[in-house]
């Protein structure tokens, strides 16, 4: 990378960071670029040549926070053998990593007020896509190996990723070992059920 692509990345980078930190205490909406201006000394001219507008810095960010949970996913996901255990470790990573992520109120804040603009519904339509595919992928490879039974993948990984989105909303309001609690619970019941052998 020559000494001006370098600087341009240091700088994109600069004014991210300096955007997370804004975007966490103040809100979507309270965040202005003026304010990103002053954190970061750079123009506004500067911030608008790498990211185009405020909605799409934190369109980045959102992108940047999605690509580091999957590369951190893929680094500890070997350490867990079976589906099971797969699972609770998922679940771990999720409480650790996103129930108490600095975006995670500003996203809200932020597709309430830009839910409108078709482009971001495209992108949340393809975040859910994406995590669909990323939870029917763990479970077609599970039947593959004979841990699970046969059974509709794509169907049996919507309910997993609505369980794990709906969980990941009550958690919030809860302390970290509470919610693992009820993460462990509820992939519990989702491999087992809650019927007595019997019925």
């Amino acid at each position: 990378m020559n000494k001006k692509k370098l600087q341009s990345e240091q700088t994109k980078k600069c004014i991210a960071e300096a955007a997370m930190q804004l975007f966490a205490q103040k809100g979507y909406k309270g965040t202005s670029i003026e304010d990103i201006v002053a954190a970061t000394g750079k123009s506004k001219g500067n911030i608008y040549y790498h990211f185009g507008n405020k909605e799409q810095l934190f369109q980045y960010l959102l992108d940047e926070w999605d690509r580091d949970w999957r590369e951190k996913w893929k680094q500890k996901e070997s350490q867990w053998s079976t589906f099971a255990e797969k699972l609770l470790g998922l679940a771990e990573h999720i409480v650790t990593n996103d129930v108490n992520h600095p975006l995670t109120n500003a996203m809200d804040e932020f597709l309430n007020s830009e839910w409108n603009n078709s482009e971001v519904q495209e992108r949340v339509t393809k975040f859910y896509s994406d995590q669909i595919a990323f939870f029917q992928e763990m479970i077609q490879t599970a039947m593959d190996d004979g841990e699970l039974q046969q059974d509709q993948a794509q169907m049996l990984a919507v309910i997993l990723g609505a369980m794990i989105m709906g969980l990941g909303e009550i958690s919030r309001r809860i302390q970290f070992q509470e919610a693992l609690k009820l993460y462990h619970k509820a992939i519990d019941v989702f491999l087992h059920g809650t019927l007595t052998r019997d019925s």
